[in-house]
């Protein structure tokens, strides 16, 4: 009920019907015939791999079992299978329903089909794979935002930004062209008429400098307490739940202007060729 409208927004399926979802309490009777299974247990090592293996159980063989494990690696969570070889990582980012990115990688026993055919199945309902070729705790995407973090929490902790300050730092900032290219082919842009080649001879030299001079915060209560009080600013009268409906909002119209200049980008290519 509360997804649908953002579904709705985001672009449905020719024939889409809640009608067509069903729910059960049974997991063998959900799994009996089941093509592929999007788990979303709770984040803990020993119930994954207890859950896991009696979902083995159950499933056909030739299905795929995809966790939605933020930070447990495949290997862990396939440990106790007969079968680990159709089990993967399909790791969606918040609001899964929303935004595109699946983080997809295979433990020490999944076959690589099942890889490839998870990466298929993803991008054909609209999302956007990556395969992660080595396991990697936290994956990738959770990694990238803990390495922000952590230097945004050493400027509010040497008290160079308020916490506003440091949100509207990065979502003013470098985080509007993050919607829409990643970093290496923004210092693409930055190299100018010489491209990457010129960032990485003249200009990646000044960076790693800065790279070496980043900061470590000490993450103490009060600390926390300051982040605390500085969001609670930042979020003034408005609840949490308004706050991710005014996020998605905003998303959803990134992400149809986006396809919208990426069908501009691809007719105006077919008609010069």
């Amino acid at each position: 009920d509360e997804a649908w409208k953002d579904l709705t927004n985001v672009g449905l399926s020719k024939g889409a019907s809640r009608d067509r979802l069903t729910f059960t309490t049974d997991m063998k009777e959900a799994l009996s015939k089941a093509d592929l299974v999007q788990e979303n247990g709770p984040e803990r090592p020993d119930f994954k791999m207890k859950l896991y293996a009696e979902m083995d159980e159950v499933t056909p063989v030739d299905s795929l079992l995809a966790s939605s494990s933020s930070g447990i690696t495949p290997s862990v969570i396939q440990s106790k299978c007969k079968h680990p070889e159709r089990v993967v990582i399909g790791h969606p980012f918040n609001p899964p329903h929303i935004i595109p990115l699946v983080e997809v990688v295979g433990g020490s026993k999944t076959a690589p089909e099942a890889v490839q055919q998870a990466i298929s199945f993803y991008a054909s309902i609209g999302k956007k794979p990556i395969h992660l070729k080595k396991e990697l705790p936290g994956h990738v995407a959770n990694r990238f935002q803990a390495a922000l973090y952590r230097e945004m929490l050493y400027i509010i902790e040497q008290g160079i930004l308020s916490v506003e300050d440091t949100d509207a730092a990065v979502s003013y900032g470098p985080g509007l062209r993050w919607g829409v290219m990643g970093q290496s082919l923004q210092w693409h842009l930055g190299g100018g008429a010489g491209g990457i080649k010129h960032f990485m001879d003249h200009l990646m030299d000044p960076l790693a400098g800065m790279m070496k001079a980043l900061g470590t915060p000490n993450i103490t209560p009060e600390l926390k307490q300051k982040v605390v009080d500085g969001v609670m600013r930042e979020a003034g009268n408005r609840s949490v739940d308004e706050l991710a409906q005014a996020e998605n909002e905003v998303i959803i119209g990134l992400l149809r202007s986006r396809a919208q200049s990426e069908n501009r980008t691809t007719k105006t290519k077919q008609a010069a060729a």
